[in-house]
């Protein structure tokens, strides 16, 4: 009988499908792991703007949705997205704690697409105090990175190892910082930064793809892979693979919008 892996996303739904907890269950079942979801919030997007309207959960129907899967059937890895409020993420803090959890992978959600500011100050805040130091992993973009390491900016590779160095020392045990499309020149730059060595991937930009969803995408294929045993490098190394594939088979939705291809890897 082969071994079904499990893993846990705490996050908001996106009804668009490209981000979210849909990134993050399209990308478990795409590296074979069985995925779970406790529903934080629902995103709509206006039809004639896109515009995006955000409907929280109440914190008792998390709490419950966590019991479902903790206490009635367990996991072999999680991740974190969109989490609102200070109290939500207080409520994360301690079911890590008191269910002991493996391989904690957290999404710093702090902006979204195309803003460049901080969307919640208050969770935001709580984040930094109480997820930080329970990280096996912390994926922040640069933006996310910044305000972590309590940097300025992150705009070169410099300023990323800075900022590695500081959420490190804050008590995540890897740090990976992914540069995306916010740094100037042709390539994409990753980092990994263990406490000891930085670990440097560039790779060329994809040229006219759409990348909504793409940082949902990259830290839940991390958690698959930790689920499924693999080291935190095998797991980039799958990751970037698969991101690269979803990016360069993105497509077109609507007159706003596109998305990945979580498929594309597979196929």
């Amino acid at each position: 009988m082969n071994t079904m892996y499990k893993a846990m996303t705490i996050a908001g739904s996106d009804t668009s499908g490209g981000a979210g907890m849909e990134a993050d269950l399209k990308t478990f079942q795409e590296m074979g792991v069985y995925g779970m979801v406790a529903l934080t919030c629902i995103v709509a997007q206006r039809a004639d703007n896109w515009a995006h309207e955000i409907y929280p959960l109440e914190l008792d129907v998390i709490q419950k949705q966590l019991s479902t899967i903790l206490d009635g059937i367990g996991i072999n890895a999680m991740k974190t997205g969109m989490l609102g409020s200070a109290d939500l993420v207080e409520l994360v803090a301690k079911t890590i704690v008191k269910y002991k959890l493996p391989h904690v992978v957290i999404d710093p959600v702090m902006v979204c697409k195309g803003i460049d500011s901080i969307m919640v100050p208050d969770a935001a805040a709580a984040i930094k105090k109480f997820l930080v130091p329970k990280a096996e992993v912390i994926t922040p973009n640069l933006l996310e990175a910044a305000y972590l390491a309590e940097l300025p900016q992150v705009t070169n590779l410099a300023e990323m190892q800075e900022a590695a160095g500081r959420i490190h020392e804050a008590g995540a045990k890897y740090v990976v910082l992914k540069a995306g499309d916010r740094l100037a020149g042709a390539e994409a730059v990753d980092l990994i930064y263990d406490g000891q060595n930085f670990v440097i991937s560039k790779t060329p930009k994809l040229k006219n793809c759409f990348n909504h969803g793409a940082g949902c995408t990259f830290s839940a294929c991390i958690t698959a892979n930790l689920a499924k045993g693999k080291s935190l490098h095998e797991a980039m190394e799958i990751t970037k693979d698969f991101i690269h594939k979803a990016l360069a088979g993105s497509f077109r939705l609507n007159k706003f919008a596109g998305a990945t291809q979580h498929c594309a890897w597979r196929e």
